[in-house]
């Protein structure tokens, strides 16, 4: 490898070794005399490696994947060589410092597309790049995860800017050689646009595999200013990357978070196991207790510990102590139903009229019907309604009709406020006559709902 080459690198690392040292410093402040967990979860990025130098070699050319070969026919690809230091910030960015180094080279032996040479007093050119200086944004745009647990791989693109320092050497057609630029070095913005994927080998190495193309702000690259655009060039790179930072700690842009939550969720389960197998012994003990505790072989509600009245028949009830509360005395309710009551009930059972065969109630009887549901409220009676019908028609409907006339007497009763469950309601259809069937009067006497209050 050329001193130069060798001297270029030393600079880069040196401009950044005070940082890279302070980054050490502080990893190496804390004394580890056990192992460290991974970082953890929903705390930061303190936890984990950020700095990362490396170094790579390649292939240099005066050409882009976008197009283009300056200014002569056929582009020659030379060795070229880097090295870097970058700072991850977050697990999908990073900013890093690029050095770049190397020769381009091309000639005009490649016969345009009319099969004719081009018209150039120029035969080849050499290009010494002195340097490449360059800040760039990296960002990683996904990881890849084959059949494992463990990010192996990780695809990034990169953009930035900086400045190149080259020197074209250019050979006329008549064989003369001459220096471009003899009193130095060309200084000119270059833009970076590149990509690649990092292969994490192992918590420290790194392999690196990209291809970066340089955007020249200039025609000066090849020594030949011709235009009509600016220059530019490539290079295809294998390299090295080493993380630094304090041993166990995770690389910020491989790191894993569904993979460490994982392992920590594996790592509470087998805890929590262990805690459980641990109290075994307790957990016969205070079961012990708790069945002393809640036995309750009299069923009355209070434990044995604090039953003083064991043995309490079934059903009584008891006080906290297990021991039969004193039964209130019981007071009968006496209804009373007047004469003034039967005549209500009466007027009603007289004036209930329906729709023919319908159990729809004809409007002229509401009133008593109303006059019943005050009885029904007022003293806190029952009422049984019986639905009754001649033998015309079906049985089956007889019995429908019976059923539903005594319901829509007890829902209009209840519409009227008389609570549902003081109305009993039935159908009985033909089956108890009160006069004969085969007269119109008997029928007529036999279709009726009948009250009964208690």
């Amino acid at each position: 490898m050329k001193k130069s080459m060798l001297w270029h690198i030393a600079i880069v690392l040196l401009a950044f070794l005070p940082k890279v040292t302070k980054a050490q410093d502080e990893a190496s402040t804390t004394t580890i005399t056990t192992p460290q967990p991974a970082a953890p979860l929903f705390q930061g990025m303190k936890d984990y490696k950020k700095w990362y130098i490396g170094v790579n070699g390649g292939i240099l050319a005066p050409v882009a994947a976008t197009g283009g070969t300056n200014d002569f026919t056929k582009w020659k690809a030379d060795f070229g060589y880097g090295a870097y230091v970058q700072y991850q910030i977050f697990h999908f960015f990073g900013l890093r410092l690029d050095y770049l180094g190397g020769q381009l080279k091309a000639d005009n032996s490649k016969n345009l597309g009319n099969g004719q040479p081009l018209a150039s007093p120029f035969e080849k050119y050499t290009t010494k790049l002195k340097y490449t200086g360059t800040l760039n944004a990296v960002f990683n745009i996904t990881t890849v995860n084959w059949l494992t647990r463990k990010n192996i791989a990780t695809l990034y693109a990169s953009v930035g800017g900086g400045l190149a320092g080259y020197s074209p050497t250019l050979t006329l057609t008549n064989g003369t050689s001459y220096d471009y630029k003899p009193s130095g070095t060309i200084s000119e913005l270059v833009i970076p646009v590149g990509a690649g994927i990092k292969f994490n080998l192992s918590e420290l190495i790194n392999l690196d595999l990209g291809y970066t193309m340089y955007y020249v702000d200039g025609d000066n690259l090849d020594g030949y200013p011709h235009g009509p655009n600016k220059d530019k060039f490539s290079y295809g790179h294998v390299g090295i990357e080493f993380a630094l930072g304090r041993k166990g700690k995770p690389q910020l842009q491989f790191h894993n978070p569904a993979k460490q939550m994982y392992d920590e969720l594996q790592a509470q389960k087998t805890a929590l196991r262990t805690q459980l197998d641990a109290s075994a012994a307790n957990n016969a003990r205070l079961s012990a207790e708790v069945d002393k505790l809640t036995k309750d072989s009299d069923n009355d509600g209070v434990s044995d510990f604090f039953d003083k009245c064991p043995g309490t028949p079934a059903g009584v009830k008891v006080d906290g102590s297990g021991c039969p509360l004193p039964e209130p005395p019981k007071v009968e309710e006496k209804i009373t139903i007047t004469e003034e009551d039967n005549r209500i009930v009466k007027e009603a059972i007289q004036n209930l009229e329906f729709d023919f065969a319908k159990a729809t109630i004809k409007e002229h009887s509401y009133a008593a019907l109303d006059r019943v549901a005050d009885l029904l409220k007022r003293k806190n009676l029952n009422l049984k309604l019986s639905g009754h019908t001649d033998n015309v028609g079906s049985l089956k409907r007889n019995m429908e009709l019976s059923r539903e006339r005594a319901e829509a007497v007890k829902q209009y009763l209840v519409e009227r406020g008389v609570l549902p469950n003081r109305i009993e309601a039935k159908g009985y259809g033909p089956s108890q006559p009160i006069a004969s069937n085969k007269t119109a009067e008997g029928r007529q006497k036999n279709r009726r709902v009948e009250f009964t209050i208690f």
